[in-house]
C-alpha cells in the first residue's frame, strides 16, 4: 500500500476551487434547461457547448476510455452512468441524475445532481430526499484518518 501524501500548494488549491466553481455554474445553468420534453442528448449538447464556449474549459469525460459524451444521464431505475440518447426524452414523472466532469487549468472536478420532474411520484421524491440525507451522513464521516471499511 502506498502511504505517500500529496500536498497541494495554495495556488493549486485555488485552481481546484476554480474548477469546482465552474462545474457549479454548469449545474446552475441546467436548473432551467432540464425539464420534461428535453432529450438526454439535448442536455449533453447543451452542457458541452456551455463548458467549452461559456466557461472556456474542457468536458473531461469526452474521449476518456473512448466515451463520446460529456455527461452520464441516469433516468429513474438506471443507477449510474446512463448514456445520453436522442430517443430518451424526459417525462413529467421522471427523476434524472446528471454526472458531469470538467477540467480547467489541469484540475478535474466531478460531480452529479439529481433533477426531479414536476409530476414525480411521492415515492420517487422520498427516495431522492433519503438518498440526499444519506449522502450528507456519509460526508460527515470524512475526516483525517477515517477508514472506509
Amino acid at each position: 500500500m502506498n502511504n505517500s501524501v500529496m500536498i497541494k500548494s495554495e495556488a493549486e488549491i485555488e485552481l481546484m476551487r476554480e474548477s469546482g466553481k465552474l462545474l457549479a455554474q454548469v449545474f446552475a445553468a441546467l436548473d432551467t434547461f432540464v425539464k420534461p420534453g428535453v432529450s438526454t442528448m439535448e442536455i449533453n449538447d447543451f452542457v458541452e457547448k456551455y463548458i467549452v464556449e461559456e466557461l472556456q474549459a474542457r468536458p473531461a469525460s469526452k474521449g476518456q476510455y473512448d466515451y463520446q459524451y460529456v455527461l452520464n444521464s441516469s433516468i429513474n431505475e438506471v443507477v449510474c452512468h446512463g448514456i445520453p440518447k436522442t430517443t430518451e426524452i424526459l417525462k413529467p414523472k421522471d427523476i434524472i441524475n446528471l454526472d458531469i466532469t470538467l477540467e480547467k487549468n489541469g484540475f478535474i472536478t466531478d460531480s452529479s445532481k439529481m433533477y426531479v420532474m414536476p409530476e414525480a411520484s411521492k415515492k420517487a421524491i422520498k427516495i431522492v430526499k433519503k438518498n440526499y440525507q444519506a449522502m450528507w451522513e456519509g460526508i460527515k464521516q470524512v475526516e483525517p484518518g477515517a477508514k472506509t471499511r
